[in-house]
């Protein structure tokens, strides 16, 4: 019999507990989605309120904007006019579109619409007139206060619309407010539930962060091979580059070394030679040498292998230039003025073969005959990744033909790096002299 009483008693504990359990779930259940509808509800009327909000501030702005491209007819205005008007259209459909959503949908919303797009419209036909200068016409409508009374019609809709939004949102929000006391209540007794499961859940997590923590050692001992690889070809990459460097720093050794062995054997020839116009060809041809030499003398004495200092350059480019055409029995003084100014290999080659060009051109013709003078060099740097270089005299100028004296060689080779580098030379005449300007990009490529 005691038996049988235990029996029924574990029987009926166990039905009571499973009746418990399945209201707890039930319960919880509806007061989840209750919670969730009165939740989208009311985030419906936040939004409908944020509308309405929106669609006013837009309405005042525009007509602000409207008012004073009618009264200054400065066009600055029509700018935020134009962006007022197309976010009020916007933010009457958003209002439109929520409001319609609910149960029932507010009967001044007709009205509203109507009274939005009369006054868009009054808007749009005064700045029109104004456009078409129609002043008189354009203040008529202004002074007519027909959009004023639009204007408070729009208040009174839309303030209606955040009053109801308003006071649906504050009986949204009370009934939140009993249905997480129940939930409260609720979540008591669910917790009872919960403490069983959590027993179990509490085993199976020891047994997971057993198998977690493995997993993580192993993971660390990967990533620490990894590392060890990364650094590894870091330091080989590193190692390669040293040596493209090295290498690259000696090719241009051999070839400056090479053009410099060209420069003495195109001398040497020369000076074997009897007729003038050949000497003074071989002679250019040398020069031109020695300026491509220069270059790659400068790449392999300085530490980077790209690009040139291209004021370094010049400097020795014209000194040298200047010694050799002085022993030639040229008398005119030649000085130079350079900014700091970097370029890409290619370009400073074609920089210094013009430079070279202009520099002969004008110790041989400017000033013919051994008559003194200056010739003068100029490097600057300009704003927007720009430089020029001018080269200036004060001899006897360019003559009735505009052009430049010699063979015609030079000007071709001057015409032919300027479009390397994408510009030209001009030739400027002065009283007395000649300048000639190249201006050019000093950009780096990508």
């Amino acid at each position: 019999m005691a038996r049988s009483r235990l029996a029924l008693g574990v029987a009926g504990g166990l039905v009571v507990g499973f009746l418990a359990l399945f209201a707890v779930v039930g319960m919880t259940m509806w007061l989840g989605e209750r919670s969730n509808a009165l939740f989208r509800d009311a985030a419906l009327q936040r939004d409908a309120r944020v509308a309405a909000v929106e669609l006013r501030d837009a309405l005042r702005t525009a007509e602000s904007s409207q008012r004073g491209y009618l009264l200054t007819g400065n066009e600055i205005y029509l700018a935020p006019y134009d962006t007022a008007k197309v976010r009020a259209q916007q933010q009457l459909s958003d209002f439109q579109r929520r409001v319609a959503t609910a149960s029932q949908a507010p009967p001044y919303l007709p009205s509203l619409r109507t009274a939005v797009t009369d006054k868009l419209e009054e808007m749009d036909r005064s700045v029109g007139l104004k456009r078409a200068g129609s002043d008189a016409d354009a203040l008529s409508i202004l002074r007519s206060n027909r959009g004023k009374a639009l204007m408070d019609e729009i208040n009174v809709y839309l303030y209606g619309a955040m009053l109801d939004a308003d006071e649906k949102t504050t009986l949204f929000e009370g009934e939140q407010h009993d249905n997480a006391a129940m939930l409260r209540w609720v979540s008591i007794a669910a917790a009872l539930v919960i403490t069983l499961v959590v027993a179990a859940v509490a085993f199976t997590v020891h047994r997971n962060r057993q198998d977690i923590t493995q997993a993580r050692d192993e993971v660390r001992a990967i990533n620490r091979t990894l590392e060890d690889r990364v650094e590894q070809r870091t330091r080989e990459l590193a190692l390669a580059r040293e040596r493209a460097e090295l290498l690259l720093t000696e090719v241009n050794h051999r070839v400056a070394n090479s053009l410099q062995l060209i420069s003495a054997l195109v001398s040497m020839q020369s000076k074997t030679v009897t007729d003038e116009a050949a000497k003074g060809a071989l002679k250019e041809t040398e020069s031109r040498i020695q300026a491509i030499s220069q270059i790659h003398k400068s790449l392999y004495t300085s530490g980077d292998v790209t690009s040139v200092a291209l004021n370094e350059y010049l400097a020795v480019m014209l000194q040298n230039l200047g010694a050799a055409m002085h022993n030639d029995g040229h008398t005119a003084r030649l000085t130079s003025e350079l900014d700091p100014v970097s370029l890409p290999t290619d370009q400073s080659i074609s920089l210094g073969v013009i430079a070279t060009e202009l520099v002969t051109n004008a110790f041989k013709y400017a000033y013919p005959e051994g008559h003194p003078g200056d010739i003068r060099v100029r490097l600057r740097k300009l704003d927007d990744g720009q430089a020029e270089l001018v080269v200036q005299d004060d001899g006897v100028g360019l003559g009735s033909t505009g052009h430049l004296g010699g063979t015609g060689l030079g000007s071709k080779i001057v015409a032919a790096m300027a479009a390397g580098l994408k510009t030209r030379v001009e030739y400027v005449a002065r009283t007395p002299g000649t300048a000639a300007r190249l201006t050019f990009s000093t950009a780096q490529p990508a």
